[in-house]
């Protein structure tokens, strides 16, 4: 039974986002159950991409990518995969008609992980956070409206403003990670072996500007997905804030992170917030 398979995909999907991202999994779970399912199955695909490029060190990542996407487009054509994660991506993108250049936009800077060490220029770094985080936020704004092509347009450029907030938060926070593991830069103009606090205020203040005009669209989603966007955006805002009182020597040797104690109570804190319609 095909249906059978669905589910058991989609739940391989939700159990993908609760393994990888607690942080996440709490947001997706404050969305209206009926649309819980395609974001885990976004969340997914993206999740074993970024797996690909970023943890696979062992393997061959540009014929285990390349094969990722093939064994996509494969499932796209046919209807089915039996890689249950690709399964259930591929019924969102025909359910929400999410475009195929969102897809290829992320695979290009997935792939661009495997050769690309640094981001030199704004424009570069620019069209890989398209890419990496832009799109993503753009797939799910697809789901949030419901096929709502006005609504869509109303709110992608928000909706992106997003994605790049929650990315270069991501960034700043794996700087050590990504420095001294992956030997990777993300931030053009930026020395991450003598990261100041300058250089901190400056990509501070990039993000809060982001998150500033994300509101602006979060406030104007459909009730199905406000709350759950609203949560992860408390949420970034708490990891972002956390960073800023960070010293810059502590972010390039450690990981921060917000303490689940903390993540209840920015819940709390979301849930009073939208009662009382603040947001």
């Amino acid at each position: 039974m095909k249906q059978l398979f669905d589910e058991v995909s989609f739940k391989c999907s939700k159990l993908v986002t609760k393994n990888y991202s607690t942080s996440f999994s709490s947001a997706v779970y404050m969305l209206s159950s009926n649309i819980r399912d395609a974001i885990y199955s976004i969340y997914g695909f993206v999740r074993f991409a970024d797996e690909i490029v970023d943890s696979f060190h062992d393997f061959d990542k540009e014929r285990l990518i390349n094969d990722f996407e093939i064994e996509y487009y494969k499932a796209i054509e046919m209807g089915i995969s039996l890689n249950p994660i690709l399964n259930s991506f591929q019924k969102t993108v025909k359910q929400y008609n999410i475009s195929d250049d969102l897809i290829q936009a992320f695979l290009k800077s997935m792939k661009l992980d495997l050769v690309k060490s640094g981001y030199h220029t704004k424009e570069e770094y620019d069209e890989y956070i398209y890419g990496s985080a832009d799109v993503v936020g753009l797939m799910c704004l697809k789901v949030f409206v419901g096929g709502n092509i006005q609504k869509y347009e109303q709110l992608k450029d928000e909706a992106m403003r997003l994605g790049s907030a929650f990315q270069k938060v991501n960034f700043l926070r794996d700087l050590k990670d990504d420095n001294l593991i992956l030997n990777r830069n993300y931030f053009p103009g930026v020395n991450l072996n003598s990261f100041d606090e300058n250089s901190k205020k400056m990509i501070i203040a990039e993000i809060e500007e982001d998150f500033r005009i994300a509101h602006q669209g979060i406030v104007k989603l459909p009730m199905e997905a406000k709350f759950g966007v609203y949560t992860a955006f408390v949420y970034y805002k708490k990891l972002l804030k956390k960073l800023e009182n960070t010293p810059c020597h502590e972010i390039g040797t450690a990981r921060i992170r917000v303490s689940n104690y903390a993540k209840f109570g920015l819940l709390a804190k979301s849930f009073v917030s939208y009662k009382l319609k603040l947001v």
